[in-house]
């Protein structure tokens, strides 16, 4: 009898624990909605073409395929702001260099296709770079025992109330935590980029690390009120910022949800944090010693990730045997995050 494969990765803490009773989400395309949300718009001229794309059943991947053929420009020539879902509809923007070229009159007809339709487009003189957008609306319908005993309902408002861990969803780390087997595979042999020419891998072991400090912070309890010798993050801002003791202050926007803690994308060198967030970190390090150290040797710069994650503009509606979960998450946040404080699911 065959069994399934069991993945690499962990069960990692919750912040409210696990989840009484079961749920479904992402039942059809339209049941799982993503919008990019960008705080400017094309400029109305310049040598790259911007496309604002509905895509339904369709990856970011195949859709840079389809209009690198269509517009016969290579894809390297074509630029996103961040990755969206497959099965799902979402919203988001691609940029196409035309240098010299004019935009096709039957633009329209020429790209779009079963799956995608061209909502707006405009001239711009820049490539639309990686994580440019300020955040991703999402509207998610969700069904199953957690609605119907009402169980959701209470945690979503904790959670619209206190905050979510900012955990990297599975997505990250493959199917079954394929990414993360090849990770540990190439750290341990010594990673080359030309075996990771996209980083995926080096991320995925990133993104583990920084999991697995998450985890324990929730399992202590100070993942949202801080440790001595935490760096801070400005809500909706990139600023950061050290703090030297956790004074009232501090505890106080904390509980406001002004500032948070943050974790660390691993990389060599020093990363700002000390004293007992540091002592947690590096113990975190040492138990992935090899996936540590393999990071270390690329050469990759430390970074700070926040360890919660707000709900913007949180909205919860019934409608028949389930409800809709509309809320805003700051670009690099996974709906999948808030999803599994929400209910039990096997791919959460």
């Amino acid at each position: 009898m065959s069994t399934s494969p069991v993945s690499p990765l962990p069960d990692w803490a919750r912040s409210l624990g696990q989840a009484p009773h079961s749920g479904r989400f992402r039942e059809f395309p339209e049941a799982f909605q993503v919008e990019e949300q960008m705080s400017f718009t094309p400029e109305g001229e310049g040598e790259h073409l911007w496309l604002h794309c509905e895509k339904r059943n369709l990856s970011t991947a195949q859709l840079i395929r389809h209009l690198s053929h269509q517009l016969e420009v290579a894809t390297k020539d074509i630029g996103v702001s961040g990755l969206k879902d497959h099965t799902a509809l979402t919203r988001q923007w691609v940029s196409v260099a035309l240098t010299g070229r004019p935009t096709p009159s039957g633009l329209a007809e020429q790209v779009e296709m079963e799956g995608l339709t061209l909502l707006s487009f405009g001239r711009h003189p820049r490539k639309l770079r990686r994580g440019v957008h300020r955040a991703n609306r999402f509207a998610l319908y969700v069904t199953g025992e957690a609605v119907a005993e009402g169980s959701l309902e209470a945690r979503w408002h904790e959670l619209a109330a206190h905050g979510v861990p900012n955990y990297f969803g599975p997505q990250r780390f493959g199917h079954q935590g394929s990414n993360l087997t090849r990770a540990r595979a190439l750290m341990a042999r010594g990673w080359k980029k030309k075996q990771d020419r996209d980083g995926f891998l080096l991320s995925s072991a990133r993104s583990f690390l920084f999991n697995q400090v998450l985890s324990a912070r929730i399992e202590q309890g100070n993942w949202a009120s801080g440790l001595e010798g935490d760096v801070f993050n400005l809500e909706g801002s990139a600023s950061q910022f050290a703090g030297e003791a956790l004074d009232d202050a501090l505890r106080t926007r904390l509980t406001a949800l002004d500032i948070h803690p943050t974790g660390p994308l691993w990389g060599r060198g020093d990363s700002g944090v000390g004293g007992e967030a540091l002592a947690l970190e590096r113990a975190v390090a040492e138990r992935e010693s090899s996936l540590a150290a393999g990071i270390e040797k690329t050469g990759a710069a430390p970074m700070r990730r926040p360890l919660r994650l707000c709900l913007q503009s949180p909205e919860l509606e019934y409608e028949g045997e389930g409800l809709w979960l509309r809320f805003s998450l700051a670009r690099g946040g996974f709906a999948t995050a808030v999803l599994r404080e929400l209910f039990q699911h096997p791919a959460l």
